[in-house]
């Protein structure tokens, strides 16, 4: 996204990393809006262990970020340096900590990275530790370096994303925490738990596959310290650590030959209080009720299994619901993912709906044949069962989010988006973040397409949800930024 200059900053006779953004990038008003806002938001976070963002400004038409100069190495290069490519545990839990405590501070001010990967983890001569480009990783747009989805929806590094990121869902602290873990992994083993060929092929193991225990590859290692990395490690959110801080105490309590057990007590930007309770009481109540739902549909799904009554009844309710779903499939509206095949002929087919939405995420060419393509290949069907039908319809709405944000990112498809959009927007009640997207989606449309009245409609109806809800996450960094766009371009009052 830029070219990084070391500079000197005359007013303070400092050093500083002068990141100027490239012209590609300078012209288009929405990514800059959206860039500014995210750097400004990034910049709020003092820490110790975070690359400080001293600026963010524009001269002459020319976009630059200054920010603090770290003088020494990234972990990658550390790395390439040492004999064995490894560290041993003392140097890997000094390196762990401070890591930590700056993604602990990024939390509390929900900002999540994105991007943890050894490039970005800075470590001076004297043995300082800080994390490199916080809240940028988000803003980059696709076609930059490694990054993936042309509009900047699933960010990250397919070696070392989290499964969540993979799949394009929500994601949140513990994100970057499993992120971290497959770094630490890296930095433990001497390369990451997975490699493929393509990214894809190593997108997919993030989700299917377990990585090798640490243990069988360094016996020399502490079991304590390879059993906390594996936690960072687990497929699921709920599984990993909820917080650095969890993930911190832990690692105080590993009693290490040659560590400072001391340094609990001093680590910067903690206090008592933060190892007590969680910064986040929504995150916590969020997990809490993720967990009634699954055991209320789990209590549910059991009392279907016993009587033998009950088998009588679920096969007529099948029968029926498989008379209704053929009604339904053949008398429903036409979607726009009803792509004929001659629309995606050049589109690999995969053998499941996940790995084509994730091939469809990763692409850098043909990318709307590539997303239509998700519900083209795998259509919702009276001929298969209805989770599998479920899932499909899922995937096929979360691909038109995607879609719609790819019309909104290229000149002269706000027609498109309108319509995809208006999908989104008419789904199932129970259907919210959906809904929210599509309201959110068609408000910027409606703006685009001087239809006033409609935009500040949806306008109004995205503002209300927002009070409640975390628009960022639901909306995703693109969608949201281009909707702050439009509150703060002041075409809307704020009554309205």
């Amino acid at each position: 996204m830029a070219e990084v200059y070391l500079a000197e900053q005359l007013s303070l006779q400092r050093q500083v990393a002068l990141k100027v953004l490239r012209n590609s990038l300078a012209g288009d008003e929405a990514y800059i809006r959206r860039f500014q806002h995210e750097a400004q938001a990034a910049a709020k976070l003092v820490h110790a262990n975070i690359v400080q963002i001293h600026e963010v400004g524009c001269i002459d038409g020319t976009y630059f970020i200054a920010q603090e100069y770290v003088p020494g190495q990234n972990l990658k290069q550390l790395l390439s340096k040492l004999d064995t490519g490894v560290v041993g545990a003392v140097q890997a839990v000094n390196i762990i900590r401070q890591v930590a405590a700056g993604l602990h501070k990024a939390a509390e001010h929900n900002i999540i990275h994105r991007d943890v990967k050894p490039e970005n983890i800075m470590i001076t001569p004297g043995g300082e530790v800080k994390v490199a480009d916080f809240g940028l990783a988000r803003v980059v747009r696709d076609g930059e370096a490694l990054n993936l989805t042309q509009v900047g929806i699933t960010m990250g590094t397919p070696l070392y994303m989290s499964p969540e990121q993979v799949e394009g869902r929500p994601v949140d602290p513990r994100s970057d925490l499993y992120s971290f873990g497959v770094t630490t992994y890296h930095m433990l083993a001497g390369r990451p738990p997975f490699d493929g060929e393509t990214a894809l092929a190593v997108a997919v193991q993030h989700l299917k596959n377990e990585p090798k225990r640490l243990e069988v590859l360094r016996p020399d290692l502490p079991e304590g310290l390879c059993r906390v990395v594996h936690k960072m490690l687990a497929k699921k959110p709920e599984d990993r650590y909820q917080r650095a801080v969890d993930l911190l105490k832990e690692l105080k309590a590993l009693k290490i030959e040659g560590l400072d057990q001391d340094w609990m007590a001093d680590l910067p930007g903690f206090n008592s209080a933060d190892l007590a309770i969680s910064s986040s009481g929504r995150l916590a109540a969020t997990q809490h009720l993720d967990k009634v739902l699954r055991s209320e549909l789990n209590a549910s799904s059991r009392k279907w299994t016993a009587p033998a009554l009950a088998w009588l009844i679920l096969g007529l309710l099948a029968a029926s619901l498989m008379v209704g779903s053929a009604l339904a499939w053949f008398n429903r509206p036409p979607s726009l993912l009803d792509v004929q095949p001659s629309t995606t002929a050049n589109v690999n087919v995969c053998k499941t709906i996940d790995e084509q939405f994730i091939q469809a995420q990763l692409a850098t060419k043909n990318q709307e044949a590539e997303w239509l393509a998700v519900s083209g290949n795998f259509p919702v069907s009276p001929t298969l069962t209805l989770p599998e039908n479920a899932a499909r319809k899922r995937k096929a709405r979360l691909a038109l989010k995607y879609l719609g944000a790819f019309y909104l990112s290229n000149n002269g498809r706000d027609q498109d988006a309108l319509k995809v959009y208006q999908q989104l927007y008419d789904v199932e009640p129970a259907e919210k973040e959906l809904r929210l997207c599509g309201a959110a989606g068609l408000a910027i449309t409606h703006d685009r397409l001087g239809n006033r009245d409609e935009a500040s409609k949806h306008l109004t109806e995205v503002a209300k949800a927002g009070l409640s809800q975390d628009l960022k996450t639901i909306l995703g960094p693109f969608l949201y930024g281009l909707y702050q766009a439009l509150l703060e371009s002041g075409e809307y009052r704020q009554g309205e």
